[in-house]
């Protein structure tokens, strides 16, 4: 059976896409022995889908992103979001080895928690994360837990590499030398423009030389960078959550709903181009930044 992706024209990545989803919530105690809780977004319509392993941020639950990966899902994606912890004490080596064992869990766990007739295809399978969540996701893709499947893509939103404390011996993720991560796959980075900025007395959530810029350095081509100037990282959770963690981390004026457009249509543009061969939309975006909802400071597009 085909593939079921976004087939709109006109850039309708930065909308909601045509098929109808449902979100999932399987518990640790579930038959099919997930190994943490999931939150998982599929779309209804049967059919064969892509993947997108979704890594949550710091302090983050990751019910909290529902309307980005609705978005996202909408156009053709099955997304699975596992939880990491519930204490914010908690080293990277646990969450990376959480994801690589729910990365195995999706060979022989995910059919039976989805919808009738819908099916995941193995064979396309992307990573993400948020935040803390970005250096999971590229602590994975490095190969700092093995895993049972390969990944075809990589993409970090607003990802931040914050040191822990020197007892705990976690996998270096940044290495500070330019195009330095072993990864063959392609590497996206979103970005924003307030993430370096503190809030009142708080220090900035993404301080420069750990955050978003430094990911992008460090990747191979090819590889692709979007700023969303006006904006926060935080920015893209739902409506009510980025209210709350506005009052801890820099936010943008500007209508949230309308960032998580933005990086929405980025992200199904990016899994449409690496999952789908259909490149159209990360060309146009890549070409005329202002088709986007939100501004696009700095858009970076490098094929070899």
């Amino acid at each position: 059976m085909a593939d079921l992706e976004c087939k709109n024209g006109n850039l309708g990545v930065f909308e909601t896409g045509n098929l109808k989803v449902q979100t999932i919530k399987v518990k640790k105690s579930d038959s099919s022995s997930p190994p943490t809780q999931l939150y998982i977004v599929a779309p209804v319509s049967e059919g064969s889908y892509p993947l997108l392993l979704f890594c949550h941020g710091y302090c983050i639950h990751n019910t909290w992103y529902s309307q980005l990966l609705q978005h996202i899902s909408s156009h053709g994606y099955i997304i699975v979001a596992p939880q990491f912890y519930k204490c914010m004490l908690i080293a990277l080596n646990y969450e990376v080895k959480t994801a690589a064992k729910v990365t195995d869990w999706l060979c022989t766990g995910l059919q039976s928690v989805l919808p009738e007739k819908v099916q995941p295809n193995l064979s396309k399978v992307a990573l993400s994360g948020h935040g803390r969540g970005g250096k999971i996701a590229f602590g994975l893709a490095l190969g700092h837990a093995p895993v049972s499947l390969k990944f075809k893509a990589l993409l970090g939103i607003d990802p931040v590499a914050y040191p822990n404390p020197p007892t705990w011996p976690e996998p270096e993720i940044l290495t500070y030398v330019p195009r330095s991560f072993d990864l063959s796959i392609p590497i996206g980075v979103i970005g924003t423009g307030l993430g370096n900025q503190p809030k009142c007395m708080m220090p900035p959530f993404a301080p420069n030389g750990i955050n978003h810029a430094e990911f992008f350095n460090e990747s191979k081509p090819p590889c692709s960078y979007f700023l969303a100037k006006d904006y926060g990282g935080c920015d893209v959770l739902d409506d009510s959550k980025a209210a709350l963690a506005s009052w801890v981390c820099k936010s943008g004026k500007g209508s949230k709903a309308l960032m998580r457009k933005g990086v929405g249509g980025i992200v199904v543009a990016f899994l449409k181009a690496y999952l789908g061969g259909q490149d159209d939309d990360l060309k146009a975006i890549a070409d005329a930044p202002t088709i986007a909802p939100i501004t696009l400071d700095s858009v970076i597009f490098v094929k070899e």
